[in-house]
């Protein structure tokens, strides 16, 4: 692992650093804010998976996530969003390739040489975090932005047990059924029928084991490819432990996030200290 910079944040550090993936194949990099109450020993962790088009810097520098994460004693991971360089495939459009990885594990060529997130997400990065720094990983918790809430849900529920809470803001909620999902899911995975990696027929098939808070613009101008409504509907048919809110006048932008993320670090920190 290398360090790229870390600065004094909060009380804490905000630090940038790379290493080189097995899973990805490729030179990956990632944020962690570590707030000084990990100076005293571990702390629970907060993931947050960005949305198309980003990096690990988007959520870092636009969310306002470290003041609320230092006030609860909590480290936050900003991972990158997919495999990048030279030698990885790429595609014209924004919304598959580089910047788009959609958290899953491509069987497809060209892109299963790399786009591995997955795996890099839920496994190999968490490993990494747990030999470098004073994280307790039994404390975990993962929230994202549109094409990261599609990740944050779709990993909770399909590994039970390693997180407590779950959240999403603007979630890509019904991919299986969007061109958000469809186009990315045949490419990827050799076809869109994947409903592992549809958070609305997961929630309806297995639900997740822990309490679930979803945040919805009104104003959202990617409604109809994000399908919120299957989501609501998964939850209230299941019963989950959770909240669906959906927020007058808010649109799909970082203002969205920033403008709530204080309750969402509360939530989590509710799950992470609890006994």
């Amino acid at each position: 692992m290398k360090t790229i910079s870390e600065n004094k944040c909060f009380g804490g550090v905000q630090g940038v650093y790379s290493h080189t993936s097995k899973a990805t194949n490729c030179e990956m990099t990632f944020a962690v804010f570590m707030p000084d109450d990990a100076i005293s020993g571990p702390v629970p962790v907060l993931w947050f998976l960005s949305g198309l088009t980003c990096t690990h810097e988007n959520a870092m520098f636009k969310a306002g996530a470290q003041s609320w994460a230092s006030e609860h004693g909590i480290a936050l991971i900003f991972p990158d969003t997919s495999p990048r360089g030279e030698d990885v495939a790429n595609d014209e459009a924004y919304d598959l390739g580089q910047g788009a990885g959609f958290y899953l594990d491509a069987t497809e060529a060209p892109w299963a040489a790399h786009f591995q997130m997955g795996t890099y997400i839920s496994k190999e990065l968490p490993a990494l975090i747990a030999e470098n720094f004073a994280i307790d990983m039994g404390r975990q918790a993962i929230t994202g932005h549109s094409m990261g809430g599609h990740g944050a849900l779709t990993l909770a529920m399909a590994n039970p047990g390693q997180y407590r809470s779950v959240s999403a803001f603007s979630p890509i909620a019904n991919p299986t059924q969007s061109d958000w999902g469809k186009k990315q899911l045949t490419a990827y995975l050799g076809n869109a029928d994947q409903p592992q990696l549809d958070a609305s027929l997961q929630m309806a098939a297995v639900g997740f084991d822990g309490p679930v808070l979803i945040d919805q613009g009104s104003e959202d101008q990617f409604l109809d490819l994000l399908r919120p409504e299957a989501l609501a509907h998964a939850m209230a048919a299941r019963r989950q432990d959770g909240q669906f809110r959906m927020q007058k006048g808010y649109d799909h932008s970082y203002f969205f996030v920033a403008s709530f993320i204080e309750d969402h670090i509360a939530f989590h920190a509710e799950a992470l200290y609890q006994d």
